[in-house]
């Protein structure tokens, strides 16, 4: 799969959050600008690096559809909860 630079640079700007299912026994990351965007993983970082090839297929998506790309409107953060 081919990235580019300009791409990532859009990516980095949208928050991602990472919770762990009881239900489903996986993390689940999730982008709450690009509803519905989420994935899941066996490991926090798995669930991030599938969620980053799922945001890149929602806006590629998007653009190809001209539908809209809202900004950020969620600031990236470190919050720890357990």
């Amino acid at each position: 799969m081919k990235t580019s630079h300009a791409w990532f640079l859009s990516m980095k700007n949208y928050a991602i959050v990472v919770s762990w299912s009881d239900e489903d026994q996986v993390w689940i990351a999730e982008a709450p600008d690009l509803e519905p965007c989420s994935a899941h993983g066996d490991t926090r970082e798995g669930a991030v690096a599938e969620l980053s090839v799922t945001m890149q297929a929602w806006l590629d998506v998007a653009r190809e559809k001209g539908l809209p790309i809202l900004e950020p409107r969620y600031r990236p953060g470190t919050v720890a909860a357990e």
